[in-house]
């Protein structure tokens, strides 16, 4: 039960390369497929019960590889949220930037097709908001956690 097959080190290892493999074909896949999970939050969900279950702690079966490389997955979580609450170019790179889909009701089209989001996917969040005609949106944003912003102009 506590007799690893491999070392502490390689653990660690295995568990940070597995991360990072995912985060970052997660920030590939862009924002409009994560949904309402943060890529930090989706990563540890899908990870961490992996790890128990012994798919990044290869060969070893053992309770305490499962808890070594679960710890390790925390920690780089905390890292990262330490690090992206005190530097807004950490932020940046690990959360990404909202992306402008319309402007003052002219959609960005170079933008909809590098996110992926499709006019009508655009047209159902703006509908979602009660907002039937584009030239009536002054912005609508992708955000972060894949959802769309609405801002409507107000008439004077």
């Amino acid at each position: 039960m506590f007799d690893l097959s491999m070392s502490v080190g390689e653990l660690i290892a295995r568990a940070f390369v597995v991360y990072i493999f995912l985060f970052t074909c997660i920030r590939l896949l862009g924002k409009k497929h994560v949904g309402d999970l943060s890529p930090f939050d989706l990563i540890v969900l899908l990870i961490l019960s992996e790890t128990v279950n012994g798919s990044l702690i290869g060969d070893d079966k053992s309770l305490l590889g499962g808890l070594i490389s679960a710890a390790t997955l925390l920690f780089i979580v905390q890292a990262m949220s330490y690090a992206t609450w005190r530097s807004k170019k950490a932020e940046r790179l690990f959360d990404g930037t909202p992306k402008v889909l319309v402007r003052h009701g002219r959609v960005n089209r170079d933008v909809m097709a590098q996110e992926q989001v499709t006019h009508s996917e655009l047209i159902e969040a703006l509908r979602r908001e009660g907002h039937t005609s584009l030239t009536k949106i002054r912005f609508a944003v992708l955000e972060n956690d894949g959802s769309i912003t609405v801002g409507v102009r107000v008439e004077r």
